[in-house]
């Protein structure tokens, strides 16, 4: 966890800070929603995004029963 929020101070708040709550909460959220879970790679996921590296999990191991007729 402390990662992220190294990673958040300083990929992305700027050194100013925001001028209002809503513009921090705004930008955060970008952040963390368009950001780091779909873009920035992730040394511990062999630099793919988080949601790479999830779909990839669960397209490998989490596979669903299938029925078939006979």
């Amino acid at each position: 966890m402390e990662r992220f929020f190294r990673s958040l101070k300083s990929e992305w708040v700027p050194e100013t800070g925001y001028q209002s709550f809503g513009e921090a909460k705004q930008a955060i959220t970008n952040y963390i929603v368009g950001y780091y879970s779909q873009i920035r790679p992730h040394r511990h996921n062999d630099t793919l995004p988080s949601n790479v590296a999830e779909k990839q999990y669960r397209d490998a191991y989490k596979t669903v029963a299938s029925f078939t007729t006979t």
